[in-house]
């Protein structure tokens, strides 16, 4: 049975660190450019030059990213070919790639309350289905919303 400690009573240095979650999803995407292209993925982009051109970013930055993310199984690589066109690729979102999208909506929604400038946010994300804005929260398994002093760390039972 798995022992519950409050998160501020664990003690990291029995923690096997080099297995942290948080760190090996920010060696996929830790860098601005890879999150910011994951962003544009959310959004619908597709192609290359959309990308580079949105995210602005060279060629180059917006190629190795790409690249990686990819390879991490984020994005897939599908040709498409233009009428009179030599065959392109586009990118589109796996689920492994949409299961970042509660990650990047955390970070827009602390962008909105702690950063945002004398005019607010530069957008509302809204619920289509009612219209309602939409936030990221904590919630545990039961569908209670959980606050930072209620988390607790357990090593799951293997």
């Amino acid at each position: 049975m798995s022992r519950r400690i409050p998160i501020e009573a664990a003690s990291r240095a029995e923690w096997d660190m080099s297995r942290c979650s948080a760190a090996r999803t920010l060696d996929v995407v830790g860098t601005r450019s890879a999150l910011l292209l994951m962003r544009e993925a959310f959004y619908g982009t597709r192609r290359f030059d959309d990308f580079a051109r949105l995210v602005g970013v060279t060629e180059a930055v917006a190629a190795a990213r790409l690249k990686e993310l990819v390879a991490a199984g984020l994005l897939d690589r599908s040709p498409y070919r233009e009428p009179g066109q030599r065959t392109r690729h586009e990118y589109l979102l796996t689920d492994r790639g949409r299961d970042l999208v509660p990650v990047v909506l955390a970070m827009m929604q602390f962008g909105d309350r702690h950063l945002a400038g004398p005019d607010g946010p530069p957008l509302a994300l809204e619920h289509s289905g009612c219209g309602h804005r939409v936030h990221v929260e904590v919630r545990c398994a039961a569908g209670h919303e959980v606050s930072r002093e209620e988390l607790a760390v357990t090593r799951p039972d293997r």
